[in-house]
């Protein structure tokens, strides 16, 4: 019979909290025959900025800095992907508001669920979800799972 999701959207911003819902969205597409869309968003460079890193980066050390960290935290979920045998693509984009670019992927890449962290980096209680997480959670059209 027909799978109830096909293709399962899996954001991603790298932090080990992320690492275990991208774990938990790969499990579950290999159980139901599903394939993944592993997607990470970065923030676009601001001149004012509280990141340390981001105000001692000229705009192309930011761009090179965060196209390394995208390519390595969407080879990561591949390789494990790969290992369970369940097809993945990949996908980054730059946008100031991650929920809108995870809900923008869902749509473009024909994604049927979303699994993702209760919260990312800036998420300090287990207990809120995080601001990105609750955006989606009203904005998108599609189930969204919630890994904590």
């Amino acid at each position: 019979k027909e799978a109830m999701y096909s293709n399962i959207l899996i954001p991603t911003d790298g932090s080990e909290l992320a690492g275990k819902a991208v774990l938990h969205g790969i499990a579950l597409a290999k159980s139901i025959g599903a394939k993944i869309t592993a997607l990470t968003v970065l923030p676009p460079f601001h001149v004012f900025t509280t990141d340390v890193q981001m105000v001692e980066d000229t705009p192309a050390q930011y761009q090179a800095r965060m196209a390394r960290h995208a390519e390595k935290t969407l080879n990561g979920v591949a390789e494990t992907a790969q290992t369970e045998g369940v097809p993945c693509e990949t996908v980054h984009y730059e946008d100031e508001h991650p929920y809108q670019a995870i809900i923008q992927t869902a749509a473009t890449s024909g994604c049927d669920l979303i699994v993702m962290a209760s919260h990312g980096r800036r998420g300090i209680s287990a207990i809120v979800l995080g601001s990105e997480t609750v955006k989606v959670l009203t904005h998108s059209k599609i189930p969204v799972l919630v890994h904590r």
